[in-house]
């Protein structure tokens, strides 16, 4: 006969089952988990649930069982470390998240709590698959996120009208902030020095910033010290080497610029970082053989129009401009310079975060989430068409398409396919860190007496955190915290940082 179990037996056959089995209910649940019953999504789950509450009982009880004076030094010990996750890693380093998942695993008491929380999971999995399918467009705006007590609920956010900034704008468009309880204005800024300048004053909640700016700016480079902390990485590749048509017989390799005037948005910029990178494997002194010139990336395509300047390396929106104006072409992608590469980021001061610790982490989870939605190649052209609208980037849809879908025509006649153009991935490497202070020694952008690589890296790039919210979100982010770098003339070694400015210059002669 028919079972409701959906097998053929005899109902009262399942004893023959049942018996032998755990009559423990966890114990069941972990016999179930070796047998591989239960889904990734599930184990995932549970084991963020896990290690959320371990942090929070570890924070509790260092509170709750310390004298008073102890308590003050505790609580302003995680203030200056940036966060209970930072503060965790300046405990147990940097693979802190591994360290407390073999703590779990090792404690009987917690492999309960954990199995408990797997069944837990699997049932959020199966009801949410149920109730929202693989619809991520449906899923992202429409329900009501469960948030920490905010302590601030209206925000102002600056950006530059870049493409590079489309996950700070998507989790608008999207509602994304709304969900999470967030009233967000998003202040449309002129230039980077702008948006410097108005953090500094205390005029943004949180800004889109350049990925080496708050390195200079925590450092007291270009401006007063203003300690800046990277939350997130809201671009990788997504730049472009565009030159003037008038060129286009003469620019073939790095070599041919020599005596050019190219523009780049800023000092402290990944573009005039990969541009100096570029021009000293042609064997030029970006100081000597040709002039950088700082351009906001709103004016590049005209100040190339009327021959101000014979080449640029900006956001690809503008490159792509370039060409849907006919007053350029495309040289290169910076994708080929290295793939995987760094542009923008989401950023707040350190001190607007101690003030606003649940705000901030929200926001930014906002914007992950955000980056994962336009990243998704099902969404690509509707979010072209949604930020050409005038109070985001204010392009003309066809040039956003050709840059996040990446069919584009390179100006020159051909027609080219690159579907990783432009990615979104939040991600901070701390190997993003070393290369860029590296580089900021290499050409004189920062002293070498400021130039203490790791605790950059672990100061300003909070890549635990944004681990932790992209595993609450359900995403797979990397385990470890840096990596070596392929670039297109050498491989990057985080770990010997000093000797590859040497072998640079040894090589190149720059």
């Amino acid at each position: 006969m028919f079972c409701p179990c959906g097998g053929t037996h005899v109902a009262e056959d399942h004893w023959k089952f049942i018996e032998g089995m755990p009559q423990d209910p966890v114990d069941l649940v972990d016999d179930l988990v070796q047998m591989g019953h239960y889904s990734e999504d599930a184990l995932q789950l549970g084991q963020a649930l896990t290690h959320a509450e371990f942090r929070k009982a570890i924070l509790l009880k260092a509170i709750d069982q310390a004298p008073p004076e102890q308590r003050q030094i505790c609580n302003e010990l995680i203030k200056l470390a940036g966060g209970l996750d930072e503060a965790l890693a300046a405990a147990f380093g940097p693979n802190a998240t591994e360290f407390l998942g073999d703590a779990i695993r090792l404690s009987r008491f917690r492999r309960r709590d954990f199995l408990i929380k797997v069944a837990a999971a699997a049932a959020v999995v199966t009801v949410t698959s149920c109730a929202g399918g693989n619809n991520q467009q449906n899923t992202t705006s429409s329900t009501t996120a469960t948030t920490g007590n905010l302590e601030k609920k209206d925000l102002t956010i600056g950006f530059i009208p870049i493409a590079c900034s489309i996950p700070i704008l998507v989790a608008e468009s999207a509602e994304i902030y709304k969900k999470y309880g967030l009233n967000v204005t998003l202040k449309k800024m002129p230039n980077w020095a702008a948006v410097r300048e108005s953090a500094i004053a205390g005029e943004l909640d949180a800004y889109h910033m350049l990925s080496p700016m708050p390195i200079a700016m925590s450092l007291g480079l270009g401006s007063s010290v203003f300690p800046i902390k990277l939350a997130s990485i809201e671009n990788i590749n997504g730049q472009s080497i565009a030159v003037a048509m008038k060129h286009k017989d003469r620019v073939k390799g790095a070599a041919d610029f020599k005596g050019m005037t190219i523009g780049v948005p800023f000092p402290y910029s990944m573009h005039n970082l990969l541009m100096r990178y570029y021009l000293a494997s042609g064997g030029l002194n970006p100081d000597q053989d040709v002039k950088l010139e700082i351009v906001p990336p709103p004016d590049s395509v005209a100040k190339m129009a009327a021959g101000q300047i014979d080449a640029f390396l900006m956001p690809d929106n503008f490159g792509q401009r370039a060409i849907f104006e006919k007053v350029g072409f495309i040289h290169m992608l910076t994708k080929d310079l290295w793939n995987g590469h760094p542009c923008c980021a989401f950023a707040a001061s350190q001190k607007w975060i101690d003030a606003n610790p649940n705000t901030f982490r929200t926001i930014n989870k906002s914007i992950i989430e955000a980056a994962a939605y336009a990243d998704d190649a099902k969404n690509r052209e509707s979010v072209s068409q949604q930020m050409a609208a005038r109070k985001y980037l204010n392009q003309p849809e066809p040039v956003l398409k050709a840059v996040m879908t990446g069919k584009f025509d390179n100006g020159l006649g051909e027609s080219l396919d690159v579907p990783d153009r432009i990615k979104f991935d939040p991600y901070p490497w701390k190997s993003f860190a070393k290369w860029i202070s590296s580089q900021m020694v290499r050409w004189d952008l920062m002293p070498t007496d400021k130039a203490k690589f790791q605790e950059i890296a672990d100061q300003i790039y909070m890549t635990d955190l944004a681990r932790d919210l992209s595993k609450e979100l359900g995403q797979t982010p990397p385990t470890e915290p840096t990596r070596v770098e392929t670039l297109k003339f050498d491989t990057f070694d985080p770990a010997k940082v000093d000797s590859y400015v040497q072998d640079q210059v040894k090589q190149f002669g720059v």
